[in-house]
């Protein structure tokens, strides 16, 4: 009888939160095919179930993600999914709240996963770095493209055009980490912001996320026309109608995301 191959990613319901964690320790995480594959899953899942709010994304021994596993890919497996990227997140659109739980490395794929999250968590001693530049490449997973728009440009060309990395403590000082946790408390603080996130309406926690992404490079014109339909749809809404009333009676809202 073969044994069963193990899980490279695990998911574990906490509350309403989902925590994701990338499973390879031996491998720092990298990302393969097989990884790739079980993020994009679990990703779904977080979206399909309607009793999720919020997810955390983190990696298993003290290592985020040493980025793509250079293995895999000599051997030709590919770490991205068609329409959705590096790892099956960094080209995807999720409608729901992700939070970046680094702790150790995350390096190149593994910072650009981090990148695509919409709040990052670090460890004071975590390691963040885009080296492409020192293989002859560039950060093509989205990292040339979104660092400039999280932090000043120069300190994202510095990072870009280096390759060096920096800790979590100089993130958090450059607005890089939401917040920068003790070693070995990332996942604790993450699961607690995502707990303040979760107390929020589902409908409007997404609608966040729509509006920003639709801003994106849009004329405020364009901005303000897709954030009126935005609008629209939630003041139709229970959970508007809920938000109010909870306000008046001076009681937690009880959210049923419709």
């Amino acid at each position: 009888m073969s044994t069963p191959t193990p899980p490279v990613v695990r998911t574990e319901r906490i509350g309403s939160t989902l925590l994701i964690t990338l499973d390879r320790p031996e491998a720092r995480n990298a990302v393969n095919a097989a990884t790739a594959t079980a993020l994009a899953a679990a990703l779904d899942a977080l979206e399909a179930d309607p009793t999720l709010r919020v997810g955390v994304l983190t990696g298993e021994g003290g290592t985020f993600s040493a980025g793509m596993d250079l293995k895999a890919a000599l051997r030709g497996e590919s770490p991205d999914i068609e329409g959705r990227g590096f790892g099956g997140l960094t080209e995807a659109r999720p409608d729901k709240p992700l939070i970046a739980a680094v702790e150790g490395f995350a390096m190149g794929g593994g910072f650009e996963l981090a990148l695509a999250c919409d709040l990052i968590v670090a460890a004071e001693d975590a390691r963040f770095g885009l080296p492409e530049v020192k293989r002859g490449l560039i950060a093509a997973g989205g990292g040339v493209i979104r660092l400039p728009q999280r932090i000043p440009h120069h300190l994202a060309m510095e990072l870009l055009l280096t390759g060096e990395p920096v800790d979590g403590r100089r993130a958090g000082e450059l607005g890089l980490a939401n917040r920068v946790a003790a070693q070995g408390q990332a996942v604790a603080e993450a699961l607690r912001l995502a707990e303040r996130v979760a107390q929020n309406a589902p409908l409007a926690l997404t609608a966040v996320k729509r509006v920003v992404r639709a801003a994106d490079g849009a004329s405020e014109e364009e901005a303000f026309a897709f954030q009126r339909g935005e609008m629209k749809t939630l003041m139709a809404s229970d959970d508007v109608r809920e938000g109010m009333t909870a306000f008046a009676e001076r009681r937690p809202a009880r959210w049923n995301g419709r």
